[in-house]
């Protein structure tokens, strides 16, 4: 190949056992020039991983190359084998075999996906990370085999989605837990200006074409949320391009056209010319273009302002609507709660004096059986009391009954307490002993 006709052999070692490549390996003092397409950290990685290999003993050691690990290759935190790594090979042998299309990327590790369409001459191979793609389509693209050159490009991920209208509290990392639920994710990414500051706008890669479609149809269908806020996000199939490699000249197809439009070279047009008479109309109308975007751009962006205030008084007046409601369920709640011990109370009242009353029938019982015993008895015993006997028993009783309430006992029915001595009407208490005497 031409462009790396002047670089150096290097061998690549796997976790595999390791199989000696020609690959890109620098210029003169083992720089990394001929690793194109390399971002900057993997080349730290690739560089750090490089460690000089020589041939023969003694005087005669030569160096040959370099040994380079695989696995220095891989991002921290990158997934291996995902869609970005994915090359698409055209300009295939019509007789070409599996065996061979994958003895040429042999070098450049283990592929996971090798597809082969032979009767229209190209193919699809999928390697493990992304900067092995890299060095892979920068060593082969161009490559002849069986007299034709190989068209080495990045396949073009079918499994894309363009996320717009992204709040600007959204980071990778939430991207991509929220797509997570449509299927695996490789890939998530929120785009950032030159300051780092979040644009709106960002891209989800999915493993697999069926979890993207789904996602589409539900954002499409539905409102998805990522905050707080109730701002959506637009998901759009995402538009593939290619600006690394852009449009060379080997590719370009020489038509009529082609022909017609190159007879001129580059240069400016001169005033008073038809050249610069056209040429500022159509700077005329670009210049149209660019003023009608920018007030449909301020027109947007006015509406949005407008709806993002709307937004937040009606989320003020939503929150107050539902501290009322509570205030109101708290309120029904307490009055709910009174009435219950309400009821709770006259239903304890209620009980008590139904035992009031139990009580109070339970001893006028007692009394009336005490007193038909005592009647009983004395009938038995043959007791006639004269009518002094029967003032002074009445009085007695008069006297126990008072005495009951001041806290005496009573032990039995016309039975006064020990202690307690009743006399006869209008009569003292020496009468009453000289009565007795007598």
């Amino acid at each position: 190949m031409a462009a790396n006709r002047n670089l150096k052999q290097v061998r690549i070692e796997n976790s595999s056992p390791a199989v000696p490549l020609g690959m890109v390996g620098g210029g003169g003092g083992g720089n990394l020039k001929g690793l194109r397409g390399l971002e900057a950290e993997s080349e730290a990685a690739a560089a750090m991983a490089l460690v000089p290999s020589k041939e023969g003993g003694g005087d005669e050691e030569r160096e040959v190359g370099f040994t380079i690990d695989i696995k220095s290759f891989l991002k921290p935190g990158e997934k291996s084998y995902t869609q970005r790594c994915r090359l698409f090979v055209g300009n295939l042998p019509t007789d070409i075999t599996e065996e061979d299309f994958k003895r040429l990327f042999e070098r450049y590790g283990e592929p996971s996906e090798v597809f082969i369409n032979r009767d229209r001459g190209f193919g699809f191979i999928r390697l493990e990370s992304r900067t092995l793609a890299e060095i892979a389509k920068a060593e082969l693209d161009g490559t002849i085999l069986k007299s034709r050159p190989l068209r080495i490009r990045f396949a073009t991920h079918g499994a894309a989605l363009t996320v717009k209208n992204l709040s600007p509290v959204v980071s990778n990392e939430l991207l991509e837990q929220a797509f997570s639920q449509f299927g695996p994710v490789e890939r998530a990414v929120v785009v950032v200006d030159d300051r780092g500051r979040a644009t709106g706008k960002g891209f989800v890669e999915f493993a697999a074409k069926p979890p993207a479609r789904k996602a589409l149809e539900r954002c499409s269908d539905g409102a998805f949320l990522l905050t707080t806020t109730p701002r959506p996000v637009v998901v759009e199939p995402m538009e593939q391009f290619d600006d690394e490699d852009g449009l060379p000249e080997k590719l370009m197809q020489k038509t009529q056209q082609y022909h017609k439009e190159r007879e001129q070279p580059p240069r400016f047009a001169q005033p008073g010319t038809f050249e610069f008479e056209y040429a500022s109309r159509w700077k005329a109308l670009d210049e149209m273009e660019k003023q009608q975007r920018e007030q449909v751009d301020r027109n947007i962006r006015e509406a949005k302002e407008k709806l993002e205030a709307e937004m937040e008084a009606a989320r003020h007046e939503h929150q107050l609507m539902l501290m009322r409601q509570d205030l109101m369920r708290r309120q029904e709640e307490l009055r709910r709660l009174e009435e219950l011990r309400n009821q709770e109370l006259q239903k304890r009242k209620q009980i008590q004096l139904r035992h009031e009353e139990e009580h109070r029938r339970r001893e006028e019982e007692m009394l009336r059986q005490r007193e038909q015993e005592e009647l009983r008895r004395q009938q038995e015993g043959g007791f006639k009391p004269n009518f002094m006997d029967n003032v002074s028993l009445n009085k007695c009783k008069h006297e126990h009954s008072s005495a009951d309430h001041l806290g005496f006992p009573l032990e039995t029915p016309n039975k006064w307490p020990q202690g307690i001595v009743c006399f006869p009407e209008n009569t003292s208490a020496l009468e009453f002993f000289f009565l007795c005497a007598g």
